[in-house]
């Protein structure tokens, strides 16, 4: 998506050019969430309106609602993980990753900065398939990452069982990170103590890291 899908709006669109319907919707259903509720109680003739399309153009595009909100997850984590696979974070001493691996994530939940509302808001009160898919997608990111992890020499000591229960600490403060990301100006003096927060807490991981000795079984 472009960058100005990033920009909330409750507005209907005029009707989009040839092709262009599938991002369309997507956008529409994203700016709707933003703007109003979670995507579960978002009509599909709520969607088709906003996005500027007649209601029967939607099923050209997706199955039913499920489908448009497993796309959008889909398309936020694939993003995500390219961006994580592009900056080759095995390669970087571990000095200055955390910091690095902060700003990185930081810049990419802004930069995206709809698909991050969905995602927090639908993991916890979507549906039940839109919850199993972020669980997923969290899983492969977490599995992505255990695997970086195992490529230091510093964590050599460490089973791949036990990197990936790190790697699930790691996850799950980076998002946490980025619920509170949403909603802070970048700006604002509350960002540097966020971002400072943030890199304090993944520090104190990899500090108990190094003095964890895993245990057969």
């Amino acid at each position: 998506m472009s960058r100005d899908a990033n920009k909330p709006s409750s507005r209907p669109r005029g009707a989009p050019r040839r092709g262009e319907a599938r991002e369309a919707l997507m956008q529409a259903a994203l700016e709707l969430v933003a703007s109003e509720a979670n995507f579960s109680a978002i009509s599909l003739r709520r969607i088709a309106r906003q996005a500027g399309v007649v209601p029967t153009a939607f099923y050209r595009h997706f199955e039913d609602l499920d489908a448009l909100g497993l796309t959008l997850i889909e398309d936020t984590f694939r993003s995500l993980r390219a961006i994580l696979r592009d900056a080759a974070l095995s390669s970087m001493p571990l000095k200055g990753l955390v910091r690095y691996s902060v700003e990185l994530f930081a810049h990419y939940v802004r930069d995206n900065q709809l698909l991050f509302q969905f995602v927090v808001k639908e993991r916890f009160a979507g549906t039940v398939a839109m919850r199993e898919a972020i669980h997923n997608e969290i899983v492969l990111v977490t599995n992505a990452l255990a695997a970086d992890l195992a490529r230091f020499d510093e964590f050599s000591h460490i089973s791949q069982n036990d990197l990936r229960v790190i790697s699930d600490l790691v996850v799950n403060t980076v998002i946490t990170l980025s619920e509170r990301i949403l909603d802070v100006d970048p700006d604002n003096a509350e960002d540097d103590a966020l971002m400072l927060r943030a890199e304090k807490q993944l520090r104190l991981i990899f500090m108990g890291v190094g003095r964890w000795d895993s245990q057969p079984g």
